[in-house]
């Protein structure tokens, strides 16, 4: 229920409906417009919620844009067809097409979208007709510029064919008659034939008219030249009127048989055109949502106002072309405080607060996206009641307090715990200790209904009850009085004063005018509005300090994290150099392999003799003593081994390792320095072709090893537990789910849970996974992210955006 009647012009939504006007493309999407209501539905007011949201996310997209332009009001057409015999023109037959081509490129560009992310779009594509074969019909009658083609039949192009080849004949010769009445001095060089009520003239001085001969059919409006048809062409011409008429029958033909063909279909084309003013109505909505930086609150299904940066749409457009800003309003209304009483001086925006508070509210239950903060939350309210401005009547014998009594009244009888009551200047229009008394009484009444409301007032006494009633609270607004100009914010919790001794000085009032005004109202009441000036004042340096601590607040943890970012760079630059150590390493040991076996080999072919043998012994000693020195600087002291000692028995062990051996068909080899094992199928001289599972090569022998069946079986094993481990890996990453609900758990449960978890989410290499445990009391989502921070592979955590969870979820980042 809405009272009064004419609420939209009182709260200035027409305003707002002329913006969606303005922003649709046709007439369909005008007339949603025109037809958007109030409504106390909570799952209507989602859907309509939702659907705005998705298309603010689609124009918000800059890489692809919304197909939208060629949206036609077909209506009037479609229906006049319904009749037999009646049939669409040209231009009809042209705007139907590109009105059905939108249809199919907005279907196709919304079904590109996923629909776990637009399923409120995608809900409206649902049973939507493309007519593939109507398009196609028309493009075989219609050009690209909605003009009949001459192949729409065989007779139209016949028809065409010899209206072209008559219009030729005649043009022909009446440009010979033309040059001969120039060349006789008849008609001026310069003219040329023309057209008179579709045939072809020739344009002549009235003193030649009767040089040539032929039918005079028109003459200039001065009278200075006439046209006349020469009698050589006035059959040609005749011939070309009647193909000319042939030609439109032919046309009215195929534009009947064509209507025929869609009249069957007029209905579901009439649903496909109200589907793109759906597309029209849904994205003027989500254009004025960005112009007026709005977004989809949190709504729940009770009476409820939280509010935080709360800002008039009109205001902030009409205030952003003068380059200035508004202040935003930040309000609560619950069950334990119903109603706002707004005191404050005049001017000081309590009619702005009121009017802003009821136009966001009305528009939210319109399905409108509101300028609020994401962190705000919104209820349902089955009735809104206001009384803003003046409605005194001489016709109804209204006064302007009378009028206020008479809403009064309505409210007093029809207010429930779901109305929101907007009441500017309570009790003010008759004297104000009588005023003040009714205003109490029905505040209280109000009160007594549980009603929510907003409502402003000057009166004192209706602060003080304010201060005692439960469910009822103060609010005021703020004034700068070092500056003596309004600060247009609103604080709830102490009552404002008028700073009407202010204003009377600012304005310019006679200082002993003021001080007689003071002295007549006595000292208890000026001490009274002074106490409530401290406390205003108080409270506006103490909430300056305590944003002052929440700056430093904030810059500690912005240093925090700094610093733990840093550490965790130093760990992983730690683990780089140690990774890299031991990689060096591993090469220093291939070397050290390589130099004991050519030194086996040079003392096989010295075969054994002393002095060689001694000077291969020295050089070897002296390559170990060098690799000792790189390997103790190239491998920090906290990686280093103890290094085998290279002695007399481990380099007889090498030889013995690598004292060639006779190879054969059918023996188990594998690659030197490789795991790669294989088959030896064939030895030619020095090269042996060997099958590596399905793949045979030739590969020299000295480049192969024997294999014992021990080392067979080993290096097998290891071949099968990679590929187990491999395998494992990749069906866990098949089956991993990028989200886990702990909702319900308690908080062992939980913590195991995400530990096992984020370790799998790890070792398949996921990049970010979302955990989901509710807000409630937040000591769940405490201990999970205090977890978190201690799991090296995490690159950081943060809640969800508003719209899809907030709070109640982190998504982390990990190490890939």
């Amino acid at each position: 229920m809405l009272y009064p009647a004419n609420i939209e012009s009182k709260i200035d939504f027409e305003s707002v409906r002329i913006h969606l006007q303005n922003s649709c493309i046709s007439e369909l999407g005008k007339d949603k417009v025109e037809k958007l209501s109030f409504s106390t539905d909570y799952e209507s007011i989602q859907q309509l919620l939702s659907q705005t949201d998705e298309m603010v996310r689609i124009l918000s997209n800059t890489d692809e844009v919304l197909p939208v332009g060629d949206f036609f009001d077909l209506r009037e057409g479609l229906s006049r067809i319904r009749v037999e015999g009646l049939f669409f023109d040209e231009s009809e037959v042209f705007e139907l097409r590109r009105a059905l081509e939108a249809v199919r490129k907005v279907v196709d560009f919304i079904r590109k979208k996923e629909v776990e992310q637009f399923p409120q779009l995608h809900a409206l594509i649902t049973g939507v007709s493309l007519f593939p074969d109507l398009i196609r019909r028309i493009d075989s009658i219609l050009d690209k510029f909605g003009k009949i083609k001459d192949n729409a039949s065989h007779d139209l192009a016949s028809i065409r064919r010899q209206l072209m080849q008559a219009q030729s004949s005649a043009s022909r010769t009446l440009h010979q008659i033309l040059r001969k009445a120039q060349s006789d001095g008849y008609v001026d060089k310069d003219l040329s034939p023309t057209l008179r009520e579709g045939r072809l003239v020739i344009p002549v001085s009235p003193a030649f008219k009767r040089k040539l001969s032929g039918i005079v059919h028109d003459e200039s409006a001065s009278g200075k030249t006439v046209f006349i048809e020469p009698a050589e062409v006035v059959e040609a011409n005749n011939r070309i009127r009647e193909l000319e008429g042939e030609e439109r029958r032919e046309i009215i033909r195929i534009l009947t048989e064509f209507t025929g063909f869609v009249r069957p279909y007029t209905d579901e084309i009439l649903d496909s055109q109200f589907f793109l003013g759906e597309i029209d109505f849904v994205r003027a909505k989500a254009q004025f949502a960005l112009k007026i930086n709005a977004i989809r609150p949190r709504i729940d299904s009770l009476c409820q106002l939280e509010w935080r940066q709360a800002v008039h749409p009109l205001l902030y457009l009409s205030l952003q072309k003068q380059g200035k800003s508004v202040v935003p309003l930040d309000i609560q209304l619950n069950s334990n405080q119903r109603i706002l009483l707004i005191s404050g001086p005049n001017a000081g925006g309590k009619s702005v607060c009121l009017k802003t508070v009821v136009l966001l509210q009305y528009m939210l239950q319109c399905g409108l996206l509101i300028p609020i903060h994401p962190d705000s939350r919104c209820g349902i309210f089955s009735r809104i009641f206001i009384d803003i401005g003046d409605e005194q009547s001489i016709e109804n014998d209204l006064s302007t307090y009378s009028s206020h009594l008479t809403n009064m009244k309505f409210f007093v009888r029809n207010s429930t715990a779901s109305t929101l009551l907007l009441i500017d200047e309570f009790g003010t229009g008759t004297e104000p200790m009588i005023g003040g008394a009714i205003a109490e009484a029905t505040l209280e009444r109000f009160n007594q209904n549980r009603a929510f409301g907003v409502i402003t007032t000057h009166y004192t006494n209706l602060k003080h009850y304010a201060e005692d009633a439960e469910g009822i609270v103060n609010g005021a607004m703020l004034y700068d009085r070092q500056h003596l100009q309004p600060l247009f914010k609103l604080e709830i919790g102490n009552p404002g004063s008028s700073f009407a001794i202010e204003i009377a000085r600012k304005i310019g009032l006679p200082e002993d005018l003021i001080a007689d005004a003071a002295e007549k109202v006595g000292s208890e009441h000026l001490d009274y509005d002074k106490h409530l000036q401290d406390i205003v004042r108080d409270k506006r340096y103490w909430e300056k300090k305590r944003q002052q601590i929440r700056l430093k607040e904030k810059r500690i943890e912005e240093l925090l994290e700094r610093y733990e970012t840093d550490l965790a760079d130093i760990n992983r630059t730690r683990k780089e150099i140690t990774q890299k150590a031991k990689s060096e390493a591993q090469l220093l040991l291939g070397e050290a392999n390589a130099r004991i076996e050519n030194t086996i080999r040079q003392i096989k072919e010295a075969q054994a003799e002393k002095e060689k043998t001694r000077t291969i012994r020295a050089e070897l000693k002296e390559f170990r003593e060098r690799l000792q020195t790189l390997e103790s600087e190239s491998i920090p002291a906290a990686q280093k081994k103890p290094n085998k000692k290279l002695s007399k028995s481990s380099v007889q062990q090498s030889g013995n390792q690598f004292r060639p051996q006779p190879y054969t068909a059918g023996m188990s080899v594998r690659l030197k320095d490789q795991s790669t094992t294989g088959v030896i199928l064939e030895i030619q001289d020095k090269l042996a072709i060997v099958a590596f599972g399905n793949l045979k090569s030739t590969v020299q022998l000295s480049r192969l090893e024997p294999l014992s069946q021990n080392q067979l079986k080993k290096e097998q094993k290891k071949i099968h537990a990679v590929s187990t481990v491999t395998e494992e890996v990749r069906s866990r990453k098949l089956s991993f789910k990028s989200e886990i609900d702990l909702r319900g758990m308690r908080a062992d449960e939980a913590l195991q849970a995400v530990t096992y978890y984020i370790d799998d989410a790890l070792m398949v290499g996921i990049s970010a996974v979302r955990i989901l445990h509710g807000t409630g009391t937040g000591a769940l989502r405490q201990i999970i992210r205090q977890y978190l921070s201690t799991v090296p592979g995490v690159k950081q955590f943060r809640d969800e955006h508003v719209q899809f969870g907030g709070a109640g979820i982190t998504v982390v980042d990990l190490e890939e």
